[in-house]
């Protein structure tokens, strides 16, 4: 058989060429061993590319004529960028951008980010046949093949998840999407509109998608309940099995703010980094007649807020809907012209659907809970409330069928039940904007397996509400490392 080595190299290039393909080598196989065995398929193929060059590795490149030499080089130089980051991106890092306010003034909208996947070990593909380098969509189509699929299975990582970690992760119900209204998710749209609804009103909705689990949208939150604990919020305090627990640093309230009258100032807003998408005027007295109006009384009223008419020629004054940190709101508070600061108080009506969204409970996003969240291993016994909290994690996530006959049998996968045992562990996120995230206390538990990794690295913020060179970049922000606190 014919050899085809690489013409034009010294003795000492061709040493330093296997030293190097040794290297490659072993590394390729501790992380055949690693990731999956099927890697070490191509072991042959690399070990050719070194010593033996059995086959023509260069034909493109020595190809007579030039076009065919310039296109070939092209080829393989993009095939090898596609690759090496499409491996990169699966196993090791990955690009984020913060698409949300939810974990203000922690992460910003418009942060850029690389997701460590090494901290909770990558998960192997599951959908595998994908154009490379694409999620879930590419020009308005879906980006790649529902098979083959493979089980979800876990590489070894750093650690596990602990309390108060950043954590990405794929979108629990986001495995049913309607493309034409993707927020709220498709569980609540089925609850708020009823699902023949959703279904039939494509004007409306749009067409109904099914995703599996790392095809489903990226989000990311701080992971405040572990496995087995009993989740509970209080009055806006969050408690751990009865127990309160310390809040992040730059964890907000929506609060409402009255003046005397006077605006906020914008260089009073940039410098508490208040941004414009998040502060509304609800009042303010130069817009009416009278001083006082029965439109707002009500508003305020229903609201659960107490402000008094600041003078007769000014009614109210000003009042602004906000969300501010403790440290942001004391700094507010010394501002000679603000006479009040009351945080927002929700109720049923104004807190929306919470999980779970088909079963009535008096919980709201401020009153919420007790909830056990599941872990694997641990059994319940099976009744109507237990199906309400848990059916998705035993239909959606575990992949069983799930049916309650008329006399109150409860069937899985056709047997008769009156226990389950959780077959994966479940985290309850949260966003540090309290009052502005959509979060656990809406659509319930984040299983093990979309768990993706943990946010490492910022490395570019952009500021979408200022021009480019005003403001646009958030230079402080850039290059530093993502601390969970």
């Amino acid at each position: 058989m014919k050899q085809y080595p690489i013409e034009g190299l010294s003795p000492r290039q061709q040493t330093l060429r296997k030293i190097k393909g040794g290297i490659f080598i072993s590394l390729f196989i501790l992380f055949a061993l690693w990731a999956s065995p099927w890697w070490l398929l191509l072991l042959p193929l690399l070990v050719d590319f070194y010593f033996t060059r059995w086959i023509n590795w260069r034909y493109l490149r020595s190809h007579p004529n030039p076009l065919v030499r310039s296109l070939g080089a092209l080829v393989e130089d993009i095939l090898f960028v596609v690759i090496t980051v499409s491996i990169i991106f699966t196993y090791f890092f990955q690009n984020f951008a913060i698409p949300s306010s939810s974990l203000e003034k922690t992460l910003l909208i418009g942060d850029y980010l690389f997701v460590n996947k090494l901290s909770y070990g990558p998960r192997a593909p599951m959908t595998p046949v994908a154009v490379p380098l694409a999620h879930n969509t590419i020009l308005g189509h879906k980006s790649y093949l529902d098979h083959p699929s493979f089980s979800y299975r876990r590489l070894k990582g750093l650690g596990k998840v602990e309390r108060n970690d950043l954590v990405v992760f794929n979108f629990p119900t986001g495995d049913t999407v309607a493309l034409g209204m993707p927020n709220p998710d498709y569980y609540t749209l089925c609850a708020s509109y009823g699902r023949e609804a959703v279904w039939s009103d494509r004007a409306q909705f749009g067409e109904i998608v099914y995703r599996p689990v790392d095809r489903r949208d990226h989000y990311v939150k701080r992971c405040i309940g572990l496995p087995g604990e009993r989740f509970e919020v209080r009055n806006k305090q969050v408690y751990i099995d009865g127990k309160p627990i310390s809040n992040p640093t730059h964890m907000q309230y929506n609060y409402y703010l009255q003046t005397d009258g006077t605006a906020l100032s914008q260089e009073l807003l940039d410098d508490l980094g208040i941004n414009d998408r998040d502060l509304q005027l609800i009042y303010d007295y130069r817009s009416f007649q009278s001083g006082a109006n029965p439109e707002v009384e009500s508003y305020l009223k229903h609201a659960g807020m107490t402000f008094a008419p600041v003078g007769a020629d000014r009614g109210y004054g000003a009042i602004y809907y906000l969300p501010l940190t403790q440290e942001m709101k004391a700094r507010l508070s010394q501002e000679p012209y603000v006479k009040a600061i009351q945080v927002e108080i929700a109720t049923p009506e104004s807190s929306g659907l919470v999980y779970p969204v088909d079963y009535k409970t008096p919980w709201t996003k401020d009153n919420y809970g007790p909830l056990l969240i599941p872990r694997k291993g641990m059994t319940i016994r099976l009744h109507p409330a237990a199906l309400a909290f848990y059916h998705r994690c035993i239909r959606n996530y575990e992949g069983h069928s799930l049916e309650t006959r008329p006399d109150g049998t409860i069937l899985i996968d056709g047997e008769p039940r009156t226990t389950y045992t959780f077959a994966m562990d479940y985290y309850f996120m949260l966003g540090d904007n309290r009052d502005m995230s959509a979060d656990s206390r809406y659509w319930g538990f984040v299983p093990e397996d979309h768990i993706v990794g943990k946010p490492a690295f910022l490395w570019l913020s952009l500021n979408s509400e200022r021009p480019l060179l005003q403001g646009g970049i958030r230079w402080s922000r850039m290059m530093r490392l993502i601390h969970d606190k």
